[in-house]
């Protein structure tokens, strides 16, 4: 027996070092989410560079497309000024070539003065042209870069819509994706718990069959063997020791029956998870001593298989709580059947616990219980919330829907 148990505890380290193992190779989370968070920022980052390009870009355009307006003034003007000179320089040119014809009939000082009138004119025409050839130049030059920055700013203008649209897209997909892969991590942790759990289970009902059934025979086929001995001498012991044997049936009898119950309880298949709760409630009660309440609501009736074994391991396991951790006094479990759901709320006003402690634990893969409890409410489209205050108790509430799909139907853990 010591051999045994000395085997089953290295066979225990065994497994611990390997799930040790893959939890270290195992993906980490938080890393992963930091990642994302990291990208995404960057992303917006470069969106808001984008954005501070693009506004550059446009108070440039507006810069020049203020200047070219001033510089079509300008040309405006100066042409003007250009026709106005032109005018002048044909009135001065034919006022000079009538003065060279008629050279005689003028004074020299006026032959002078036509002459330079000519001359200033063609000078100032000659000065305006090159302003206006300039402006204009300078004109198609802002034009083509004006140009060129609008087709920045709506390049600038669509780059940043399609970022945000990226930025939007990634951060919905990624965060779906760190979820989706945080759920496989827990599956696949929870698939490792209750592999644990199993073994676990099995060493507890190897133990209580030995210990106790086990035990029970071996005494039943001792005791049978003494009175098929006393029954020629002693009648009267015989009588005795059959009296005794058929106690000690009895007693392995229940053990039988009460491990029979906790594998998977008859009552649960014959008569519905009502009286199967009222049987496990007296089962806690027996065992602790705590006040323990139920009441059920509403119109209590025959629900799908998989919603009644989810209900029953639910309650069970909050029970199995209770017993070994909430020090509670009293406890209330409350169960309401209503049309499209059942609603489950277990209060007791044991000492509490820390909810983000918790929340933790399920999310290590520590606490496989209310994993396994949310996992089996996942299947159920189902919810559940766990309020709790240290010191003043917890309250856990579930909903389950009724009506379930097919294969929900079909299943039957």
């Amino acid at each position: 027996m010591h051999f045994v148990e000395r085997f089953d505890e290295k066979d225990e380290n065994v497994k611990y070092k390997g799930r040790e193992k893959m939890n270290h190779k195992s993906i980490d989370i938080f890393q992963l989410d930091e990642i994302i968070k990291n990208t995404i920022q960057s992303i917006q980052e470069g969106k808001k560079q984008i954005f501070e390009i693009s506004e550059g870009v446009r108070e440039e355009y507006q810069t020049i497309e203020a200047q070219l307006q001033q510089i079509k003034n300008r040309t405006k003007e100066i042409i003007s000024k250009v026709d106005e000179l032109e005018k002048m320089d044909k009135i001065a040119r034919q006022e000079l070539m009538r003065v060279s014809r008629h050279f005689g009939e003028h004074s020299e000082q006026y032959i002078h003065a036509a002459y330079m009138k000519a001359q200033n004119t063609r000078l100032e025409l000659v000065v305006m042209n090159e302003k206006e050839y300039q402006l204009r130049k300078d004109r198609d030059e802002l034009e083509q870069r004006l140009c060129r920055l609008k087709d920045m700013m709506e390049k600038a203008d669509g780059l940043t819509s399609k970022v945000g649209m990226a930025i939007e897209l990634l951060s919905g997909n990624l965060n779906n994706f760190s979820v989706q892969l945080e759920n496989f991590q827990q599956r696949q942790q929870l698939a490792m718990g209750v592999i644990k759990a199993q073994e676990d289970e099995r060493k507890r009902i190897a133990r209580e069959v030995h210990d106790g059934p086990a035990q029970s025979m071996a005494n039943v086929v001792i005791r049978a063997e003494i009175c098929e001995k006393l029954l020629d001498s002693d009648v009267e012991m015989t009588r005795e020791e059959l009296k005794r044997l058929k106690v000690m049936v009895r007693d392995s009898l229940k053990d039988v029956r009460r491990i029979i119950f906790d594998l998977r309880p008859m009552t649960l298949d014959d008569l519905g998870i009502v009286p199967a709760l009222e049987r496990i409630v007296d089962h806690f009660i027996k065992n602790t001593g705590v006040d323990t309440r139920f009441v059920v609501l509403g119109g209590a009736s025959r629900v799908n298989p998989g919603v009644e074994v989810t209900v029953f391991r639910l309650v069970q396991e909050a029970l199995n709580n209770v017993e070994k951790h909430a020090q509670a006094e009293h406890v209330k479990i409350k169960m309401e059947f209503n049309k499209d759901k059942i609603g489950i709320v277990i209060e007791d006003d044991g000492k509490g616990f820390d909810e983000k402690e918790i929340k933790d634990k399920i999310n290590t893969k520590e606490h496989y219980g209310l994993l396994g409890m949310k996992e089996r409410l996942n299947l159920l489209n189902g919810t559940c919330n766990i309020n709790s205050i240290i010191g003043r108790g917890t309250k856990l509430m579930v909903s389950i829907p009724l009506h379930q799909d097919k294969e929900v139907i079909k299943w039957n853990p």
